[in-house]
């Protein structure tokens, strides 16, 4: 069946039967996205998040036909300060096992978690996205309403960094506990780089994946309330070159 479409101010958004229609229609138009930029530009650039919620999608994008994978450069949007790349947790090994191996992209930048001096890793970061303006951004919703760690307390609609560092509120943190990706809270670090708000919205389009049920408080907070850091998600209403893709279990409550 074909997807609900609505408006939500400059936002559109896509509501599916089921997480593996929402997977596949927003694959789809990510592989649209990515093979215009290598028509037009020779190369594309795509920022990928990291989540439960993201692996459909990315088994979708990844068994994609006709990518040219071989002129298509990843970044990823955030990573725990403090954790190696073998980690069960980290982001790193999340995207490498998911993604580059699978697909081996030209280049996947990722953002050190134990870099021995994070302000530097921060700067080299920062500097890699300035040099390669981004095609894509592909990204969840958390159940506290953040997007990459841009948690309630720390979200800035008008940062002025590209990258920083982050500290994360409990909600987030228990988010993390209850995907298993930790055995209980104090195992959660309490501080991740994220890339900022900004620099999430400067893509030239965004797609948004967001389906379970646990995401359906942050989806109705991001559509029906306040744009707000209350709901750091809610600036995408402000984001005419933005998708948000649901399925029936997250947009439950809308």
């Amino acid at each position: 069946m074909s997807a609900k479409t609505f408006s939500a101010d400059a936002l559109t958004v896509c509501v599916h039967d089921s997480a593996e229609q929402l997977a596949d229609a927003a694959a789809t138009a990510a592989r649209e996205i990515l093979l215009d930029s290598v028509r037009t530009r020779g190369r594309a650039f795509a920022i990928l998040a990291s989540a439960a919620s993201q692996e459909k999608f990315l088994a979708a994008l990844t068994a994609m036909p006709d990518l040219p994978w071989s002129k298509i450069i990843l970044f990823h949007m955030d990573e725990y300060l403090g954790i190696s790349r073998e980690h069960p947790a980290s982001f790193r090994r999340f995207l490498r096992e998911r993604v580059e191996e699978k697909v081996k992209p030209h280049a996947f930048h990722y953002l050190e978690g134990d870099a021995a001096e994070p302000l530097k890793e921060i700067a080299r970061y920062a500097g890699l996205l300035k040099a390669h303006p981004v095609d894509l951004c592909c990204l969840g919703i958390g159940e506290n309403g953040h997007i990459a760690f841009n948690d309630p307390p720390v979200a800035d609609f008008h940062d002025p960094h590209i990258v920083k560092l982050a500290q994360l509120d409990e909600k987030c943190r228990r988010q993390q506990v209850g995907e298993g990706q930790f055995p209980n809270l104090a195992a959660v670090p309490q501080y991740a780089y994220t890339l900022t708000i900004p620099a999430l919205c400067a893509a030239r389009k965004m797609i948004c994946i967001v389906p379970e049920r646990r995401k359906a408080e942050a989806v109705r907070e991001t559509i029906c309330g306040p744009i707000a850091t209350a709901c750091p998600a809610s600036i995408l209403r402000k984001m005419s070159h933005a998708t948000l893709h649901l399925d029936s279990a997250s947009a439950c409550l809308l």
